[in-house]
């Protein structure tokens, strides 16, 4: 499952990147603003997408939550521990 978060991950962070980076390109351990320039309206719209790509509701996660997700690695882990709850 968790190769499913992490694709959905990177592309949908490759997908709000400018300049362009293509998926696999992506280190998952760079910080997402500093390394890729990601601005806060695209670190929503990411979030956003790579929630609805993996049914993970973002309301699970706090202003805190998503202020910790600063890279790839971050994210995943977090989609991750949500979706191996039980609705």
């Amino acid at each position: 499952m968790r190769s499913d978060i992490e694709s959905a991950a990177r592309d949908n962070l490759s997908a709000v990147l400018n300049p362009p980076v293509g998926p696999d390109d992506l280190d998952l351990d760079a910080d997402m603003a500093g390394t890729y320039g990601l601005t806060s309206l695209n670190k929503v719209l990411f979030l956003t997408e790579v929630c609805e790509a993996t049914d993970v509701d973002l309301a699970h996660f706090t202003e805190h939550d998503l202020a910790e997700m600063n890279t790839l690695r971050s994210v995943t882990e977090a989609l991750t521990r949500h979706t191996n709850k039980v609705a």
